[in-house]
């Protein structure tokens, strides 16, 4: 019967099983999405084996089975689907309340110190934490924690002057800069402003690019990203870099990896330029310039 019905329809075929699970993988971590609950369960045991075989094991406390609706937190960043069916990534609230402990710390931690010290301490802080969150939806975090870190400081200040009224505080350390009045600057550092930075969205991913194949599309697509991040002369100088350490020759796709230096020539005429260097090759760069140039952060 079963032979008779193939030879009179020999186009038919058995239906395709399509479960639709996907895995997006970072380090060691990663997501596996399903269309169901019970399907996503399976794919959990499935994991559980294939990374026993290999001597690992889930994480009970870090494995979570959701619902998109509701959201899960990956990576300190928060990702959900809300009710108008928008998929959005923002800062995770754990996230936040970690650097906001962060912030809290420096500041016990200093509250004898100069303002100048104080800021130098919370502006790497500051910088990295907004330069890791500059690609999702962030800027409404940034506002806040930007709120949270003016709190903050505004008791550091009245506690070191506890005799003085809240003007002669406001005048001390909130200076005045264009249109803002509530600049905190010492005398030689500016506090930096996560509200400050640019969102900037990583461009879409060309997915027939091997990274092991077409290594020229993603140097390109890196240097894009980058250049994205910075305005006026910091882009220029990067862009005429390509991106690329003049000393090691790699390219400096990690903000918190590079500073920009000023090189002044001994001769003819002394002139002086800005370039990006890795922090950990200044050095090496110095040396190899030694006679011929000198070489020193810029922090302008």
């Amino acid at each position: 019967m079963n032979k008779a019905f193939h030879r009179q329809n020999p186009t038919k075929t058995r239906p395709c099983y399509s479960p639709k699970v996907n895995l997006v993988r970072y380090a060691d971590d990663f997501i596996v999405t399903a269309a169901t609950r019970e399907i996503a369960e399976q794919a959990k045991e499935m994991v559980k084996e294939f990374i026993a075989e290999r001597g690992l094991q889930l994480s009970d406390e870090k494995t979570l089975i959701t619902e998109i609706h509701q959201g899960f937190d990956l990576l300190g960043w928060n990702i959900r689907k809300y009710s108008n069916e928008k998929l959005l990534i923002k800062p995770s609230k754990k996230s936040m309340q970690k650097v906001a402990n962060q912030f809290r710390d420096i500041i016990h931690k200093h509250q004898g110190a100069s303002q100048d010290v104080l800021i130098a301490k919370l502006n790497p802080v500051i910088s990295g934490w907004s330069n890791y969150h500059q690609c999702a939806v962030a800027s409404k975090s940034f506002g806040k924690l930007d709120h949270v870190l003016f709190q903050m400081l505004w008791k550091w200040a009245v506690k070191r002057h506890s005799n003085k009224g809240k003007r002669w505080v406001k005048e001390k350390y909130w200076k005045t800069e264009g249109t803002r009045n509530w600049v905190f600057k010492g005398e030689t550092k500016r506090l930096r402003k996560m509200s400050d930075l640019k969102i900037v969205r990583h461009p879409t991913l060309n997915l027939s690019k091997n990274p092991y194949i077409d290594a020229d599309y993603f140097a390109s697509r890196k240097l894009k990203i980058e250049s994205n991040k910075l305005t006026g002369k910091a882009k220029r100088i990067w862009l005429k870099q390509k991106g690329m350490c003049p000393e090691c020759k790699t390219m400096m796709d990690n903000m918190e990896e590079r500073r920009m230096y000023r090189i002044t020539k001994v001769e003819p005429h002394g002139e002086a330029e800005l370039i990006f260097i890795h922090k950990q090759c200044a050095a090496m760069y110095a040396k190899s310039v030694a006679g011929m140039a000198s070489i020193k952060p810029c922090f302008t």
